[in-house]
C-alpha cells in the first residue's frame, strides 16, 4: 500500500511525537509498503542545522519520502502564538497535501487538532481514509492544566474535538481509558481501536550501567535518578529537585534532569537557588544517545501534575522498560499508566505532588538493588511483548487494510492490564 503519514513534528526534530512517527514509518516501510510523511519544517528541540532556508522541502529521509511544508519558527513558552502555528501548518499541510501523489490510506498525528481536521478534509477529497492517531486528549489536557481558560476558545477547540470523533474513518487510542474518552466525547464505538505507543526494543536495550555519559560526568559509581524528555507544564519536576534536596546528604545518589522545555530555566534557577550539587542537567539529546541515558541510569522518573486527569501513559515509561530499568512514576493513581506498570511490575506508582515519597521510593530502590533489577527485567520482557515496533506496526497495518475495504469488520486489540 501506498501510507500517508501526517505529523506536525519529524526528525531531525527530537522527542515522543517525531520519533513515534518516523519508527513507524520505518516498521511499514520494511513491511513493504511505500511511505511518504508530511510534515513541517524543524523548529523545536532540533539537533543540528534546522534547515528552515525554504518554505518547502521534498527530501529522502532514511528510505522515507518527506515533503516538509512552512510553518512558524515561534518560541515554545508562547502558547498563542504555537496556537497561530497551529493553523498556519495545518493550512500549508492541507494545500501541499492536495499535491501529493496518490496515497490508499493516511494516518495523521493528533493534536494539533487543525492538522487532524486539515487531514480529514485532504481524505475526503481524495475519497481515501484518514486514521487518525491520538496522542493527547485535546482540549481537556490542556483545561486541566489551566493552560486553556478561555470560554471561547474552550467552546470552539470542544466543537472540533467532537466534529474528528464523528467523523474519523479510524481513530487509535494508545491505551483503554484514552478510548473510553474517545467514545463518551461522541465517537462510534466501532471506529476506535487501542493500539498502545510502540517502542523500538532493538534501538533501546539493556546495557551495561558504565558507559561514555558516566564518565563524561564523573559520576563513577554513584546511584543514578534520570528524568528524560520535555520539561515542560504537565511534568511537575519541582517535585524531582525538591526529592534531590531531601537527599542531598545521600552523597551517592545524583539526579539526572535530560532535556529542554519550557520550564527548564526555571528548575534550573532552582537547583542553583537550594544549592543541589547532586543534580545534573543535560540538553536534549539525539535520539542515538538516548538509550545511554537510560543505561547509566539506576532508576528512571515519569512524573505528571495531579490536575492531568486525562489517562496518559507517558512514552517514556515504555522507553525505560524496554531499556531494563526500574520506573518510578509519580502520577495521578487512576489513570492507565499506573495499571500498566502493575501489570508488568516492572516499578513503583506514587501519588503526584509527594516529593517525601519520591525520597522514600529512591532510597529503597537505592537500598536494596535486586527487587529494582528484577523489575527492570519484568518491564523489559512486557514491553517486547506488548509493545514492540513490529508488533504494534502489524497491528496497525492490518486496520488500515480493513478500513481501506470497508466492508470487513474491525477486530479489536487487547494489551493485558491496560
Amino acid at each position: 500500500m501506498k501510507i500517508l503519514l501526517i505529523s506536525a513534528f519529524f526528525p531531525p526534530e527530537v522527542g515522543s511525537a517525531a520519533h513515534l512517527f518516523y519508527e513507524l514509518g520505518q516498521a511499514l516501510r520494511h513491511r513493504g509498503h511505500e511511505i511518504t510523511v508530511l510534515t513541517g519544517l524543524p523548529r523545536y528541540h532540533v539537533i543540528g542545522d534546522k534547515q528552515r532556508q525554504y518554505p518547502f522541502i521534498h527530501e529522502e529521509y532514511h528510505g522515507l519520502q518527506v515533503l516538509r511544508v512552512f510553518n512558524l519558527d515561534v518560541p515554545w513558552a508562547q502558547p498563542l502564538l504555537r496556537g497561530l502555528d497551529q493553523l498556519v501548518f495545518a493550512f500549508f499541510a492541507g494545500v501541499a497535501g492536495f499535491s501529493l501523489p496518490r496515497f490508499d490510506a493516511a494516518v495523521v498525528y493528533s493534536p494539533p487538532l487543525p492538522l487532524a481536521l486539515a487531514a480529514w478534509a485532504l481524505g475526503r477529497w481524495r475519497r481515501r481514509p484518514v486514521v487518525v492517531n491520538i496522542q493527547d486528549l485535546f482540549p481537556q489536557s490542556a483545561i486541566d492544566l489551566g493552560v486553556l481558560r478561555n470560554p471561547h476558545l474552550i467552546r470552539v477547540f470542544r466543537r472540533m474535538e467532537s466534529f474528528l470523533y464523528r467523523r474519523a474513518d479510524l481513530i487509535t487510542a494508545h491505551s483503554e481509558g484514552n478510548r473510553r474518552y474517545i467514545v463518551n466525547a461522541g465517537a462510534d464505538a466501532n471506529r476506535v481501536r487501542v493500539i498502545p505507543n510502540w517502542i523500538d526494543t532493538e534501538a533501546i536495550k539493556p546495557m551495561g550501567r558504565h558507559n561514555g555519559l558516566r564518565a563524561g560526568l564523573g559520576l563513577g559509581e554513584k546511584f543514578i535518578v534520570s528524568f528524560a524528555g520535555i520539561m515542560g507544564f504537565s511534568q511537575d519536576l519541582e517535585i524531582v529537585l525538591e526529592s534531590a534536596e531531601l537527599l542531598k546528604n545521600q552523597r551517592d545518589i545524583a539526579f539526572l534532569m535530560v532535556g529542554d522545555g519550557v520550564e527548564k530555566p526555571k528548575l534550573e534557577k532552582l537547583a542553583r537557588d537550594h544549592h543541589l550539587d547532586n543534580v545534573y542537567f543535560l540538553p536534549m539529546q539525539p535520539k542515538d544517545k538516548y538509550p545511554e541515558v537510560l543505561a547509566a541510569s539506576d532508576v528512571c522518573l515519569a512524573t505528571l501534575r495531579r490536575e492531568v486527569r486525562t489517562p496518559v501513559v507517558p512514552s517514556k515509561i515504555l522507553s525505560i522498560m524496554a531499556a531494563g530499568r526500574p520506573v518510578l512514576a509519580s502520577l495521578p493513581l487512576d489513570g492507565d499508566a499506573p495499571q500498566l506498570i502493575a501489570a508488568a511490575q516492572c516499578g513503583i506508582s506514587i501519588a503526584p505532588g509527594d516529593p517525601q515519597a519520591m525520597a522514600q521510593a529512591i532510597l529503597q530502590f537505592y537500598r536494596d538493588r535486586e527487587p529494582g533489577e528484577a523489575m527492570g527485567a519484568r518491564g523489559r520482557e512486557f514491553v517486547v511483548r506488548h509493545f514492540s515496533l513490529e508488533h504494534c506496526a502489524i497491528i496497525l497495518e492490518s486496520y488500515i487494510k480493513q478500513v481501506c475495504q470497508a466492508d470487513r469488520p474491525l477486530m479489536r486489540s487487547h494489551v493485558p492490564g491496560i
